[in-house]
């Protein structure tokens, strides 16, 4: 079974320039609240909701939006496939119906939608074709969480900046601003994270390619409801993949001569 759109007008939100991502499971309690304070914030962008068939109804919810407002359309995908195919599809969508700029976020409140419009600017003003929202860039924070997540969340980061050497300080959050040419320059069918590893690949292969990277910092917030979806296994995964990746990269240098292109892009802390 393939992933089934609904929306009340495609045609009507073909020419929206920012398209925001939303994937969604299990999210009824936030998924209104969000998709308005989104909507908000960027009253010109089309939202899509990428639902997983979530057993709480947010799907329905979602729908039910949608055919109340023309900038809400959804993406159904028939179960529960991963966070990094869902981010895949819905980018995949974005980019098909004309986004000059793709968002994504967290459909949990830890990502504020006040902070949108100072995360795409950097975007509209062509200083930067990947903006990533920052909880370690200085001016950055993060709230609500214990001394254990925190440091989970924070060693991540820096054990894969450290193996795959890149600029961003901030390289496991989903908080981020995409130029569409530089999101549809990377590979999809390469990109094999499928949870929340995802975040470090996309922004480890846009580094490559060339893309300017820049950290904007944002105060990171704990879901208001529901559950976390952190687990051992995802953390073990990001290990594995970040490890991987480096792997593949120095076996590429080897056959190749040692010719690769400079380890580290373009990168600018707000």
């Amino acid at each position: 079974m393939s992933a089934e759109l609904t929306s009340p007008s495609r045609a009507a939100s073909r020419g929206s320039d920012t398209w925001v991502v939303l994937p969604t499971y299990n999210e009824a309690d936030n998924v209104e609240g969000i998709s308005a304070a989104i909507l908000e914030a960027l009253p010109g962008a089309t939202l899509l909701v990428v639902d997983d068939n979530s057993p709480d109804g947010t799907g329905r919810i979602a729908d039910q939006l949608s055919a109340a407002d023309s900038r809400v359309r959804v993406l159904h995908r028939p179960a529960k496939q991963g966070l990094g195919r869902a981010y895949l599809d819905g980018f995949r969508e974005a980019l098909a119906g004309g986004a000059g700029a793709v968002v994504q976020m967290d459909a949990d409140w830890s990502h504020d939608p006040t902070a949108l419009p100072g995360l795409l600017q950097p975007i509209h003003d062509e200083t930067a074709d990947l903006v990533i929202g920052s909880r370690y860039t200085p001016g950055g924070a993060v709230l609500d969480w214990g001394l254990g997540r925190r440091l989970i969340s924070r060693g991540g980061s820096m054990f894969a900046r450290t193996v795959l050497d890149v600029a961003p300080h901030d390289l496991t959050g989903g908080f981020k601003a995409w130029r569409s040419t530089t999101l549809a320059g990377v590979p999809f069918a390469g990109v094999h994270a499928g949870g929340y590893v995802f975040q470090i690949e996309m922004t480890y292969r846009a580094s490559r390619a060339g893309a300017r990277v820049r950290e904007v910092p944002i105060t990171f917030r704990d879901r208001r409801t529901g559950q976390s979806k952190m687990s051992r296994r995802i953390v073990v995964e990001a290990l594995v993949v970040v490890v991987r990746l480096r792997w593949d990269e120095l076996v590429l240098r080897l056959r190749s001569g040692g010719r690769s292109r400079s380890s580290r892009g373009p990168s600018e802390e707000a």
